[in-house]
Parts: structure tokens; sequence; C-alpha cells
């Protein structure tokens, strides 16, 4: 029997996280019943923004929900080849493909049938965004749609004239929405979208930066379970005070030593999304004492970075914690594009070199040992600039692993090879399989 290193035990918040986001699935696809409105957009739409509508406004972000039906392999393969028998090609995103294919179903993959939205409201900046939406329109039809162009190069370059052109979309969006819904907008409701946003987003970065402790006190297989709220509605309010809840909670298992895998004996970063319909890749990492402490997309799909001059990745001070009082849309919207536009995982979409000084410094903060790479044929954003970003972490002295699958499309992931490598990968790092 394998000593255990470390205390560990469950997370006492992790039933709350599973209700909350059964809730707001259910909600959506109840909204109409009530009076409510329903809207569709991308994970990194900018929620706070149809939050003025009103509170009886629900979302359907479209790459978690992608993720939700590949997560069951079975439903999977049906959506993908509904799509694929429309004429839909096979290389493009196997989240977008899902996503049509469940409306070409009908059916809805927490039940019943798929529920259409009343408007769409996304923003662009993988190449498949507004593209996504416009199949979209065309399938549930014809319905009202504006996109934001989010293409205004790295956050170190931002200046006035760009971050106008962000603010200036903004408004024009909000003018969409009041002419398509009808509804009056109000902006105090937008600017505590904006202040929800904020800290839903900083919190997770918090909470992802104590995991730099030793033991990590989170594995990234249940920070999937948990970072997921952020992509479904960050202005939410619920989901902002659930994330003050785990952080909190994530600071006594710091404190009190308190490890995810109780074994832990290596640590590993990820870079993209994980083959959905294969997670059981982490438990058999756990199987050689390596946690997996998360990744390039698990701290920045949501998390909201600042990186020094020195190169650090630290968490940010939110307006709230500046003591910034936002009094008009104007000033609302301003801060909204200027935190939005940190985002991290945007930066391969600049360069190869701006993803590389992140993973790599991300490697030493984290204490990694390894790397694992997923060459993900299922996304064209992640999988962007992976083969540079692989080469830049072994010259770094970083060991890394890369194996292909697809995040969204069970038919493209081999599992025996998949295993077989990250069996390799563990013996080059001199582990072996703990006793049962």
């Amino acid at each position: 029997m394998v000593n255990k290193l470390y205390p560990t035990k469950p997370l006492q918040c992790w039933q709350k996280a599973k209700e909350l986001r059964q809730k707001y699935y259910h909600d959506y696809a109840t909204a109409k019943e009530r009076g409510g409105l329903r809207w569709a957009g991308g994970a990194w739409s900018f929620s706070a923004i149809p939050a003025g509508l009103g509170d009886d406004v629900y979302s359907l972000t479209s790459e978690p929900y992608g993720a939700s039906i590949a997560h069951d392999p079975k439903f999977a393969v049906a959506c993908l080849e509904a799509a694929e028998a429309k004429g839909y090609a096979r290389d493009l995103c196997s989240y977008m493909r899902a996503y049509w294919g469940s409306i070409l179903l009908n059916q809805y993959a927490f039940g019943g049938e798929f529920p259409l939205p009343d408007f769409i409201f996304q923003d662009h900046i993988c190449c498949s965004h507004s593209k996504w939406y416009q199949v979209v329109c065309d399938l549930e039809k014809n319905i009202p749609f504006h996109s934001i162009d989010l293409s205004v190069g790295p956050y170190k370059e931002l200046d006035e004239n760009r971050l106008d052109y962000m603010v200036n979309q903004m408004h024009d969006g909000i003018d969409w929405l009041q002419k398509t819904t009808g509804r009056p907008y109000d902006d105090e409701k937008l600017i505590q979208g904006v202040y929800n946003t904020c800290r839903s987003t900083a919190l997770w970065s918090e909470i992802c930066n104590m995991n730099k402790a030793i033991p990590a006190p989170l594995e990234e297989k249940s920070m999937f379970a948990l970072y997921v709220l952020g992509t479904l509605n960050r202005a939410s309010k619920e989901f902002a005070d659930f994330y003050e809840e785990l952080k909190a909670e994530v600071e006594d298992r710091v404190a009190n030593g308190i490890a995810a895998i109780p074994t832990e004996r290596c640590r590993i970063l990820n870079d993209s999304q994980p083959p959905w319909s294969l997670l059981k890749i982490y438990r058999y990492m756990e199987q050689y004492g390596a946690v997996s402490i998360g990744s390039f997309y698990t701290f920045g799909l949501i998390g909201i970075w600042d990186i020094t001059e020195n190169g650090s990745i630290v968490p940010p001070r939110t307006p709230q914690q500046k003591g910034i009082v936002l009094k008009t849309r104007e000033q609302a919207l301003r801060v909204l594009a200027d935190w939005e536009l940190r985002r991290i995982t945007w930066l391969p979409f600049y360069g190869a070199h701006l993803k590389n000084q992140v993973m790599i410094q991300m490697a030493k903060d984290w204490h990694v040992n390894g790397a694992i790479m997923h060459l993900n044929r299922g996304c064209e954003g992640t999988a962007l600039s992976m083969m540079e970003n692989r080469a830049a972490l072994v010259e770094a002295g970083i060991p890394t692993l890369m194996y292909e699958g697809n995040m969204g499309d069970p038919r493209e992931v081999d599992e025996a090879q998949v295993l077989e490598r990250i069996e390799a990968f563990m013996e080059s790092l001199g582990l072996t399989k703990l006793d049962e």
C-alpha cells in the first residue's frame, strides 16, 4: 500500500457548483414560460451588456454547451453526423458542429426540444465565432444576430483608439438590443454586470494562483466543473458569489495542506481543452502520483491576469478593489472592454511568441515537472501555434508530451494510443505506477 503524502478531502462546495450549472440550463430552457428572454452567444460574449435588458434574460453559451454534448459520446456522434449529413465539413470546430447537430436533431442536451433563442449576441476573436452563428441564424429561422469584433491586438498594445473601437461597438450593440427586443435599457444593471464580471474572473485567477502551493489544493479535472460557471455567465452575481465561497475554501485547503491528490509527487501543466470523452486521462496520471495543476486554457478561459514587467502572471485588482465607482454607461463599457482585452487565451491569435512566454512562466510559477499538450483537431483557436509552443517549452528545459485528439469528436480520440503515450511520458519523468 502506498503511503499517502498529504491529507485530502472532497470540496464542500462541489454539489453547489453542480446545482448552479443545472439551474442555468434549466432557466434558459424554461425562460419563455416565465415571460423572459433567451439569447445565445459564445463563452466570451460580453454577458454584462444583455444584463441591462432585465433580470429575466437568460443565455445559452455555445462552447460550454458543445462540451456538454461532447461528454456524452453517443449523443455527440449523433449531433456530429447530423451536421455532416447537412454538408458541414468534419474539420470545422467540433463544438460548433455538435451545436448545429443539436439544432438539426431538435434535441436539447439537457432534455426536450432545442430551445430557440430570441436573439444572438456574439463576439468574434476565433475564426469560427461569427460564422458559427451565421449558420445558427439560418438553422434557427433567421433569429436576429449581432457580433462585436475583438481583433484589436494584444493588450500590451492597447491604446485609446483601439479601446474606442471596442467601446463604440458596445454602444452600437446596446442600441441594437433595444431595437431588437423592444425593451428599455437599464444602465445600473449593466454596471452591476460589469462589477460581477470583474469580480468572478479575478476570483477565478486568484483560485488558480493558489494552485502554486505544494500540494496543489485543486486538480484540473475538478477545475473543469468549477471554471465553467464563468463561461456560462460572468455577469451573474450568483456565480460571482460562488467564486467567493470557492476561494475561501481553497484558501483553507492551502493553509491546512489539504491536497487534491494525496500522493502528489509530480506536477503537470496542460494546454488546451481535453478530449471530453476521455477525461479518464487525468485519473490515469494520478496512478503515477501526477497531478495536473491546470493549463493555459483552464487558467485563462475566464480568468483575467496581469502580466508584470518581469513577466510574472498575477491576478488583477478589480475596479471595486481600486475604489472605482462606475456611474455612467460610457464608463462601464470602457472598464469592461479594457478588462476583457487582458484575456491571455487571446494571445495565440497575435503570435506564437506571446503564448510561449506565458506558458514558460506558468511552468516556472506553478512548479511543474512537465507539460502535456493536446494537439486538438477540434479547435482551430487553441491548436494555433501549438508546435511552436512545444518547441519553446522543450528549449526552456520543460519535458513536454504531445498527443493528438479532438475535444468534441470522440471518433478522433484513440484511447489506447493516448494512454500509452502518457505512460511512456510518466516513465520518462522517472515515475512508475503506484501500488493499488
